[in-house]
């Protein structure tokens, strides 16, 4: 069945973009764990279990700096660089109130445990406590010399209430909310202070930055207790729940384990701490070839997981109990998508390549991204395998790297890499009947075909990838190599170039079989097709070419897009086309009478990413904006509706001769309305004019007159328009002046200006009744000659008969 419709279903766009982050739980009275991040001016509120942004907080048009949650999860407090505060209903997303809070930007905000406080540190070196429910300052603390890094509350026994704070003077402050003083002035940290943390029984503090160290602090007398050298500055410290900790003291058989702290930093790896023995106690394995770094990190609510927020806006997160085992991750920001592809035997997840080296693999389902780690440059091209069990990837590492879809763990494995290229690799395709080969593009002109078949058995007796050997490699093209297709039969293989041209080679030898030349740009995407001897091509010249594989000569040429044609695809057997070009646009295209059928609009910037699902009933593209879009074909769907309306309306049109039959006007007349027969209705009106049942009534009928009467806004509108145009012609204009009679006398003022563009529809009928007016008045006059003439001649005749008498 030929396609006529895409709908655009879900989509992933950026939801993180950098800055603050929170984890909490039931939000608004929604049940659940949620993340809450900035991206530019907003605050979007994720579901971890669903993936999707359930509410977005618009913010004005300054940057966000800083946000707190309430622990209740009921309102949220956000800061931005026009020195605001905002208190946010999280049940809508609506601003409870905004206030001006210091005369620098807010850095750094916490809540006290009562939901009741929050604390907010400035830039300008000071910290106010804020009673939010009731709108004003408790607090305001001065003694820092610096900006205000970190803040954190304790609420003790008997309202007794502490405020740890830290700042840009390597100090570290603890306040008394009860005598508003500073108890403790903690110096010995040497470089910025990113984190504090009070013991769950308020004894001691904990503090860590960027000097590499971890102080412990007691708090009573504010002397230094331990310090434990991490080797890495640190931008986020804490301590892990007391469940977790009771947890890992069984687990790790741990004699003195009063404390456990977790620190993340510059290495971009978690550690979780003994602050008894100051031994690390677990350390998270390293991606390979990552060189992101840990911005901040998180505890799940009533978990034992830890999330790490990354410097490339990844949340990862890690099982404290599982020798912090990534176990879920959630991409925030995935920058330019340069390509995408189904994955896995059922299609369920999808590869995406975004300008960096890692590969994202999101479910399609619940959202969750594995990322693989394993490029150490950014990753340009992607492409499955038939069966979907094996994903290639090109780099601009000179390397291509081969995964391996484990179906115990349902996640890639690296199973090869293929290292031989002397610059970036710019396309790659596998073998369509077997997973028999790969061949790859690269920048340096030419194409390198390796054996892959031997990958599933090295598998089973080894974990360490295969390093892949080349079974020959020769120069292509002239230029870039941008597009590799293989052809369904395995025996020949399609390159696309910068040079203009697409080149057909034998897969036995790699001999060239035909060159295509015929575009005036270069060639982005090259792709055969699984029914016919036909190769499609899209280039920068605005066009898409057909081509055929007897002959090598072109058959068609598709014109519609407004710039390059970047990727281009064979659907329905074939016999239509799906493509994506710099214009932003998604075009479905009819090859048989070479018509753009639809056209979908849903990027901002260019489309460089195109995958179909095999059934075909999912069309994804990704582009330069960030944003990966969902197409379902909603043909099915769209024609059922057709004949369902179909069905109905000859039901009602049937129904319609039966009222009129049986001279019920009034349904007769809302089922015309309803199924917009005007002349129908005027057919109808006129027929009652002229038999004028009542003499007295406007339409003839008094029981029409009470239909139209009670006509609703929807429907009043939709007369009206009828009225107006029946109103232009002079033969329908007496009904139209009738019916607008009855509608201004028994229809209120303040009804009709309610009705949608009623200035409007008043303006052309008074136009048009004028004239009928001025019309009338001409006739008028000339039938008072016509009157006085013809008394005259009664008169002329008169007279001469009284003379004939006479005589």
């Amino acid at each position: 069945m030929l396609k006529t419709n895409l709908k655009a279903g879900r989509s992933f766009s950026p939801f993180f973009t950098g800055g603050k982050t929170a984890l909490v739980q039931n939000i608004g009275g929604k049940e659940g764990d949620f993340v809450i991040a900035s991206v530019d001016k907003d605050l979007n509120v994720l579901n971890i279990a669903s993936g999707n942004v359930d509410m977005t907080v618009s913010g004005t048009a300054d940057e966000v700096t800083c946000f707190a949650v309430k622990p209740d999860g009921k309102h949220l407090v956000s800061a931005t660089r026009s020195l605001l505060l905002s208190l946010v209903d999280l049940s809508d997303g609506t601003v409870v109130r905004s206030w001006k809070a210091h005369e620098a930007p807010v850095l750094a905000m916490a809540f006290d445990k009562s939901s009741t406080l929050v604390a907010t540190g400035s830039a300008d070196s000071t910290i106010r406590v804020w009673d939010v429910d009731r709108g004003y300052a408790t607090h305001l603390f001065k003694g820092h010399s610096g900006v205000i890094s970190a803040l954190t509350f304790f609420n003790g026994k008997s309202n007794n209430i502490l405020l740890a704070s830290a700042s840009d003077d390597c100090k570290v402050r603890i306040w008394d909310l009860k005598t508003k003083k500073c108890i403790s002035v903690l110096d010995n940290h040497v470089s910025v202070v990113r984190g504090v943390a009070f013991s769950v029984d308020g004894r001691y503090l904990l503090s860590g930055g960027r000097d590499k160290i971890l102080n412990v602090w007691e708090v009573s007398s504010g002397e230094l207790i331990k310090t434990i050298p991490t080797y890495e500055a640190m931008e986020s410290i804490g301590l892990v729940s007391e469940i977790s900790r009771i947890g890992l003291e069984k687990k790790l058989g741990l004699d003195e384990c009063s404390m456990i702290a977790y620190s993340g930093g510059e290495k971009g790896v978690i550690r979780l701490w003994n602050i008894d023995t100051g031994d690390c106690i677990a350390t998270q394995k390293s991606e390979t070839n990552s060189s992101y770094e840990i911005t901040d990190v998180l505890l799940r609510p009533k978990s034992q997981d830890i999330v790490a927020v990354t410097s490339d806006h990844n949340f990862l997160f890690y099982n404290i109990l599982e020798d912090l085992i990534r176990t879920h991750q959630i991409v925030g920001y995935n920058e330019e998508i340069v390509d995408v592809c189904f994955v896995n035997p059922n299609e369920s997840s999808l590869a995406v390549a975004s300008n960096s080296e890692q590969i994202k693999i999101m479910d399609l389902e619940s959202s969750n991204c594995d990322i693989l780690y394993g490029h150490s440059n950014i990753v340009v091209c992607l492409d499955r395998s038939k069966d979907g069990m094996f994903l290639a990837s090109g780099s601009k590492d000179h390397t291509a790297l081969i995964w391996h879809h484990d179906s115990e763990s349902n996640r890639f494995q690296l199973a090869g890499s293929c290292v031989g290229h002397n610059e970036a690799i710019g396309a790659l395709a596998f073998s369509q009947k077997s997973n028999a080969f790969l061949i790859t593009g690269s920048q340096d002109r030419t194409i390198k075909m390796w054996e892959i078949s031997s990958l599933e058995k090295h598998l089973k007796s080894s974990k360490e990838p295969l390093k892949l050997k080349s079974s020959y490699t020769f120069q292509a093209h002239e230029k870039d190599i941008n597009s590799i297709a293989v052809a369904p039969n395995d025996k020949i293989f399609a390159t696309g170039s910068q040079d203009k041209t697409a080149k057909i080679w034998s897969t036995t030898d790699g001999s060239l079989v035909g060159t295509l030349k015929g575009h005036r740009r270069g060639i982005w995407s090259v792709q055969f097709s699984t029914v016919d001897q036909v190769l499609v091509t899209s280039s920068g010249d605005k066009t898409i070419k057909l081509w055929s594989m007897t002959d090598y000569t072109c058959v068609k040429t598709l014109e519609g897009h407004l710039n390059s044609v970047l990727k281009v695809s064979f659907i329905s057997l074939g016999m239509q086309m799906v493509s994506c070009g710099s214009d932003g646009l998604v075009k479905l295209w009819n090859i048989k009478n070479n018509e753009c059928i639809e056209t979908f609009d849903g990027h901002e910037d260019k489309v460089w990413a195109l995958a179909v699902k095999r059934d075909e009933s999912l069309v994804v593209s990704g582009g330069a904006d960030s944003k990966i879009t969902i197409w379902e074909d909603c043909t099915a769907a769209e024609r059922e509706e057709q004949d369902r309306e179909t069905n109905e309306k000859v039901e009602k049109e049937q129904d319609l001769m039966n009222f009129l039959k049986k001279k019920d006007y009034k349904n007769a007349i809302i089922l015309a309305m309803e199924l917009d027969k005007p002349m129908r209705l005027l057919t109808l009106f006129k027929q009652l004019d002229k038999a004028r049942l009542h003499p007295a009534s406007a339409t003839g009928l008094y029981s029409v007159d009470e239909v139209v009467k009670g006509l609703d806004k929807e429907q009043l509108e939709k007369l009206l328009k009828y009225i107006r145009d029946w109103n232009t012609h002079s033969k329908h204009a007496s009904i139209a002046q009738l019916l607008l009679h009855l509608i201004l006398n028994n229809t209120p003022s303040e009804d009709l200006f309610k009705t949608h563009r009623i200035k409007e529809l008043l303006d052309s009928l008074l136009v048009y009744s004028e004239r009928h007016y001025v019309h009338v008045d001409e006739m008028l006059k000339k039938s008072y000659l016509i009157s006085y003439t013809l008394d005259r001649m009664d008169d002329l005749i008169g007279g001469a008969g009284d003379v004939e008498m006479e005589v």
